[in-house]
C-alpha cells in the first residue's frame, strides 16, 4: 500500500475516489455470474458497430448470390435475344454487384475485426484490474495462468464479434438464395429449404466434443504457461543448483500434454469441416443434378439453370460457415467460463466504507485470535519506534496478513483498530492515507530506479535521496552512471538479494505513511549495514514524533533502536520492555541472539 499523507502529519491531501465498481467489472457494476452472461455483454456492449458490420456483410454475402442470378439473368434477356439494350442494362447491374462485393466486405470485416479487438483488450484491462486493483484477487494462480487468460481467452472471446457477423450474413444469404430458388423453381426451390436444417442438424453432432476438448486444451495452455513463467521467474536459482535439465524436462513433460490437448482439438475441428464439407457438397451436388434435370425437361431455361448452378456453388461457404458456428461458440464459451471464474474470485484485501478521524496514529490489536495469534492483544503509542521479536515464523506471516487486511473479516475473534477505527471498515484510500504494511518479499517491477521508488512520480529527489541513505541503498545509485534512471530487469534480477532489500525498504520509507509496518526488513544485508539501516530508521521516521514504526525483526541492531520491544512467543504476547531490558530472559537471548 501507499500513503498519501502529508509530511507534517496534520494536513493530509484529499484521497483518491474509492474504485468504481462499474469500471471494474463493465456496465452492470459486477463480475458476469455465467459465461452465457459474459458472452450476452459481449454482444450487447458492441450492438452498435454489429449492426452495421452485420448489415455489410450480408450485402456482401447478397452481392455474391446475386453474381451467378444477374449472369444467367444477362443470358436469357441479352444474350439469347440479341438485346443490345438489355445487355448494357444487365452489364451496368453485373458491375454494380461487383462493385457492391468490393466494398461491402472491406468495410463490413474491418469493422467486425476492429469489434473484436476492442472487445479482447477490455477483457484483458478488465482481468488485469481485477487482479491489479486496490482489494487485489485471491485468485491462487501462478502468473502464467493469468496470462493466458489475458491473452488466448480473451481473444477467443473477442473473435465472437467476427463470428457472429459472418454467422448471420451466411444465415441471410442462405434465405435470399432460397428465396431466389423457389422463384426459379419451385422444386429446387423446396429441396434447398428442406435439406439445408438437415445437414446443418448433421454437422452440429460433434460440438459437445469440441466444447469439452478446447475447454480442456485452455486449462493445459494455461498451466504450461503458468510453468513457463515460474520456470523464467527462478532460472538463477536454478542454474545455482544445477537443476536446469530437471526443470526443462518438467516443462517438457507439461508442453507435450499442452501439445497433446491441441492436437485432439484441432482433430476435432477438422472433422467437423470435413463433415459439413462433405455434407454440403453431397446435397449441393445432388441440387446441381436436380437442375440439370429440371433443365432437359425445359422446365427452367439455360440462363436459370446457370443462376441454379451459381447459387449451390456458392452455398458451400455459407452453409461450412453455419456448420462450424457451433464449434466456433463452444471455444469462445469455454473461454468465456474461464474468464468468468477468475473474474468472481475474492477479493484478497476486505474494505469498508469509514475513513479514521485525523488524530495522531495508533494502531491496536484487542484479543485478535486467527492463525497463528492466539488472544493477541498490542497498541502502539503515537510517534513510537516499536519492535516485535516473534518466536514463529506463522504468527509473523499472520500478523502482517491481517494488518494488511489480507485476512477474511470473518475469519478473526477480536479487532484491529487504526485510529480508533476497527480497520476492516475502512475504505483502502483511507487505509492508505494512513497505514503502509511492507511485506519481507521484495517484488522489484521492470523500469527503472526511480520508478520503483518512487511509483506515483509525486517525491522529490532529496525525499527519495533521503530514504535511499536511511535503508544504506545510496551506493547503489552513486555507483552506477544513471542514478536513479539506472534500469531494473524484470524482478529486479540485476541486483542481489541484499539490494533488492534495500531498495524495497528505501520505498517504503519514501512513501512516508503515518504508520509504516516493516516485516524483517534486514535479513539478506551484512552486520554493518544493519546497523546504519537501524539509525537511518530512527533519524528519518522519528525525529518530529509523528510518525509510528513497526519493526517485525529479531535483529539485535534494530531492536536496541526501539523504543519498546513486544516479545511474542506462541502467538501470544510473552513479555514487553526494551531490548537491553528484555535480555536478561533466556527465551528472547535466544531468538534474537542466535
Amino acid at each position: 500500500m501507499d500513503s498519501t499523507a502529508s509530511k507534517d502529519g496534520t494536513a493530509p491531501p484529499k484521497p483518491a475516489a474509492p474504485e468504481d465498481s462499474s469500471t471494474r467489472h463493465g456496465p452492470a457494476g459486477r463480475p458476469p455470474a455465467s459465461a452465457r452472461e459474459l458472452l450476452s455483454r459481449v454482444l450487447r456492449r458492441n450492438a452498435r458497430a454489429l449492426a452495421a458490420s452485420f448489415t455489410l456483410l450480408s450485402l456482401w454475402q447478397l452481392s455474391e448470390a446475386m453474381v451467378p442470378v444477374v449472369v444467367g439473368g444477362l443470358i436469357d434477356h441479352a444474350v439469347t435475344s440479341g438485346d443490345v439494350r438489355a445487355l448494357f442494362t444487365w452489364g451496368a447491374l453485373l458491375t454494380l454487384v461487383f462493385a457492391s462485393l468490393m466494398y461491402t466486405y472491406r468495410y463490413g470485416a474491418l469493422i467486425a475485426y476492429r469489434a473484436d479487438q476492442v472487445e479482447a483488450n477490455r477483457l484483458r484491462t478488465e482481468i488485469a484490474r481485477h487482479v491489479l486493483g486496490p482489494r487485489g484477487a485471491r485468485t491462487g494462480r501462478l502468473p502464467g495462468a493469468t496470462l493466458s487468460l489475458a491473452t488466448g481467452d480473451a481473444d477467443g472471446v473477442g473473435t465472437l464479434s467476427q463470428s457472429a457477423g459472418n454467422t448471420f450474413a451466411s444465415a441471410m444469404a442462405v434465405a435470399v438464395s432460397a428465396f431466389v430458388l423457389l422463384r426459379i423453381d419451385v422444386v429446387i426451390g423446396l429441396t434447398v429449404l428442406l435439406g439445408f436444417p438437415f445437414v446443418l442438424f448433421l454437422s452440429q453432432l460433434i460440438t459437445p466434443v469440441i466444447s469439452r476438448r478446447s475447454r480442456d486444451q485452455r486449462s493445459r495452455i494455461a498451466a504450461t504457461s503458468a510453468a513457463a513463467a515460474d520456470l523464467v521467474r527462478g532460472l538463477r536459482v536454478l542454474k545455482g543448483v544445477g537443476a536446469e535439465r530437471e526443470a526443462a524436462a518438467r516443462y517438457r513433460e507439461q508442453s507435450q500434454v499442452a501439445k497433446v490437448a491441441g492436437v485432439r482439438v484441432a482433430e476435432s475441428q477438422a472433422l467437423m469441416t470435413a463433415i459439413t464439407t462433405g455434407l454440403s457438397g453431397l446435397f449441393l451436388a445432388g441440387v446441381t443434378l436436380l437442375a440439370g434435370k429440371r433443365a432437359l425437361e425445359n422446365s427452367i431455361t439455360i440462363g436459370q439453370l446457370i443462376a441454379i448452378v451459381g447459387l449451390t456453388q456458392f452455398l458451400a461457404s455459407p452453409i461450412q460457415t453455419l456448420g462450424q458456428i457451433g464449434a466456433l461458440v463452444a471455444d469462445g464459451h469455454a473461454s468465456a467460463a474461464r474468464i468468468v471464474e477468475f473474474l468472481r474470485t475474492p477479493p484478497l484485501v476486505s474494505e469498508g466504507t469509514q475513513r479514521p478521524p485525523l488524530a495522531a496514529p495508533v494502531l491496536s490489536l484487542d484479543q485478535v485470535t486467527v492463525g497463528a495469534l492466539h488472544d493477541f492483544s498490542l497498541a502502539s503509542h503515537p510517534g513510537e519506534l516499536l519492535g516485535l521479536a516473534i518466536d514463529d515464523r506463522a504468527a509473523t506471516r499472520t500478523l502482517v496478513q491481517l494488518l494488511a487486511c489480507e485476512i477474511s473479516t470473518e475469519e478473526p475473534s477480536g479487532e484491529v483498530r487504526l485510529d480508533g477505527t476497527s480497520i476492516d471498515g475502512l475504505s483502502v484510500p483511507a487505509r492508505r492515507e494512513r497505514l503502509l504494511v511492507n511485506p519481507h518479499q521484495t517484488d522489484l517491477l521492470y523500469g527503472t530506479l526511480r520508478s520503483n521508488l518512487d511509483p506515483d512520480g509525486r517525491r522529490e529527489d532529496t525525499d527519495i535521496a533521503q530514504a535511499l541513505d536511511a535503508a544504506a541503498a545510496h551506493d547503489i545509485v552513486r555507483l552506477h552512471e544513471h542514478g536513479l534512471d539506472q534500469p531494473v530487469a524484470a524482478k529486479g534480477s540485476s541486483y542481489s538479494g541484499g539490494q533488492r532489500q534495500r531498495i524495497a525498504l528505501a520505498r517504503a520509507l519514501a512513501a512516508d505513511p503515518s504508520i509504516l509496518v516493516l516485516d524483517n526488513p534486514t535479513t539478506a544485508v551484512d552486520a554493518v549495514t544493519e546497523q546504519r539501516i537501524a539509525l537511518g530508521i530512527k533519524a528519518l521516521r522519528h525525529r518530529s514524533g509523528t510518525r509510528t514504526t513497526w519493526v517485525v525483526t529479531t535483529s539485535p541492531a534494530l531492536l536496541a533502536q526501539a523504543d519498546r520491544v513486544v516479545y511474542v512467543e506462541r502467538g501470544r504476547v510473552a513479555r514487553t520492555g526494551t531490548h537491553r531490558e528484555l535480555l536478561g530472559h533466556a527465551e528472547y537471548e535466544e531468538l534474537v541472539l542466535r
